[in-house]
């Protein structure tokens, strides 16, 4: 059987995006969203996305990656079913890492299957010092990374979008991505193409 065609997507600028950006500081934005310009580049994207005949766009839970998931799949053509899965979430670095409950998602999003998601379904840590945030044990990121491989390569559909991250792509493909940039992904051979 063919490996499945994987396009893997980083989603728009978020509003932590902006703000690291200017001060090299956690501005602590707790799930981040997406600001003006992730906006303009998911409609950029759209474009670039339009004739792929995608069966199926799974997507990480964090509302940045959600909204660039609507911007783009919402009116696509081919009409793909959304998943949401919490493998491929990002590295949980920074307060932009920590998410919200399935239940608040379900709420904001109510077209959007998420019951199959534990309520905190990110890396929570009880004690965490004031003003920090939990992050991630690199094992547990990295079983997170080989699982979501292999998880990809056993899909039965033959065409997938991931709407995702960019330190999780990066161990996931070894290509860095700006916001809004693809890359196609064999998770059998690990080979890679620019989208």
């Amino acid at each position: 059987m063919a490996s499945p065609r994987i396009v893997c997507i980083r989603h728009g600028e978020s509003t932590f995006n902006a703000a690291h950006r200017l001060t090299g500081e956690d501005p602590g934005h707790v799930d981040a969203r997406l600001t003006e310009r992730g906006r303009a580049q998911v409609d950029a994207a759209r474009a670039r996305l339009h004739d792929i005949p995608f069966d199926l766009v799974v997507t990480s839970p964090l509302t940045r990656a959600i909204e660039t998931t609507m911007g783009l799949f919402g009116e696509h053509p081919s009409r793909p079913e959304v998943l949401v899965e919490v493998l491929h979430r990002e590295c949980q670095e920074s307060s932009c890492d920590v998410g919200r409950a399935a239940s608040e998602i379900a709420a904001e999003f109510p077209h959007l299957k998420v019951d199959h998601l534990p309520e905190v379904w990110w890396h929570a840590e009880e004690e965490v010092a004031p003003g920090s945030y939990p992050v991630e044990p690199r094992a547990l990121f990295d079983g997170r990374v080989a699982a979501f491989r292999q998880w990809l390569a056993r899909r039965p559909e033959r065409i997938l979008a991931v709407v995702g991250h960019g330190t999780f792509f990066y161990h996931l493909t070894g290509v860095w991505l700006d916001n809004c940039q693809s890359v196609e992904f064999d998770p059998v051979s690990g080979r890679r193409t620019a989208a």
